[in-house]
Order: structure tokens, then sequence, then C-alpha cells
């Protein structure tokens, strides 16, 4: 099973929907990991979006990300890092689709609600940066036989 990192971002909390945006990710049987809220300091934002530091718009990237604490999720499932993605919708709010959680709630390009990771290693490499070892935990929830057929867990 794959994980990926889910963050609500300030625009998620600061608006309330920390609660609907978990309970999507677990109406859709994916399994939660890990669960904390935090702040986020410079230097954390600085190596999770290194590929943007350059951007004009990285300093305002940046005040948005720190407005607020964040909750970061990690979630576990088959395909979890496109099943998310498909969730989430795409970067800028305003062309999300209907019924995604971008696309339900979002406006905004930047103030777009979450972050997902966008693959596999990245699932792991973000996890990894955003949560210690024992926070994360390996459980098999006993209903994973009315998510998944069996073929599809091994």
């Amino acid at each position: 099973m794959e994980q990926s990192l889910v963050i609500i971002k300030p625009s998620g909390v600061q608006r309330g929907l920390i609660g609907k945006i978990i309970d999507r990710f677990q109406q859709k049987g994916l399994i939660i990991c890990g669960l904390k809220m935090m702040n986020l300091s410079e230097e954390l934002l600085r190596e999770h979006y290194a590929h943007l530091v350059e951007k004009p718009f990285f300093p305002t990237l940046l005040k948005s990300m720190m407005a607020t604490p964040v909750v970061v999720i990690c979630l576990k499932g088959v395909d979890a890092v496109a099943v998310v993605r498909g969730m989430v919708g795409t970067t800028n709010a305003r062309n999300a689709a209907p019924g995604t959680i971008r696309g339900d709630y979002g406006m905004s390009s930047q103030e777009n609600i979450v972050h997902a990771s966008d693959s596999p290693e990245n699932g792991v490499i973000e996890t990894k940066r955003f949560f210690k070892p024992e926070e994360i935990f390996d459980y098999t929830p006993v209903c994973i036989n009315f998510i998944y057929a069996p073929d599809e867990l091994n």
C-alpha cells in the first residue's frame, strides 16, 4: 500500500474544514496512519517547497503557510497517491471539478485548502519530513475486506 501526505493548509483550518476533509478521506476507505496539528517553520517550508523557492510568489506562499497551524495527515491505501490527488482536484481551485475538495471549497490557486503528495516516492519523502517514525501507525482496519477485494491487497 502507498502512503500520501496531505496538509490541510491555513485556508482549510481557518474556514473550519478540517473535519469535512478528513471525513472525505475516511469515507473513501483511506487509512489514517498519522494525524497531527503543527506550526510550519520557514526552514521546513523551504525544504518542502524547494522547487518553488526561486519563484516570485514564494514569499507570499511562506506567509500563507505560516499564518496558522496546519493539519498534516499520512494516508495509506492501494494507489493512495492517485486516489488522494483525484479527490483533491487541480491546483487552481477555481478550475477544480465539483466534487473534489478544492472544487467544493476553494477559489484560489494559492489558498487552495490542501496539499497532497504528487508521487508515491514523494509520499514517502514528505511523510518522513512531517512525521517522526513513532508518529506513524501501521494497522489494518477491521473493515478492510469491505474496502478492497482480497486480490487487491496482495
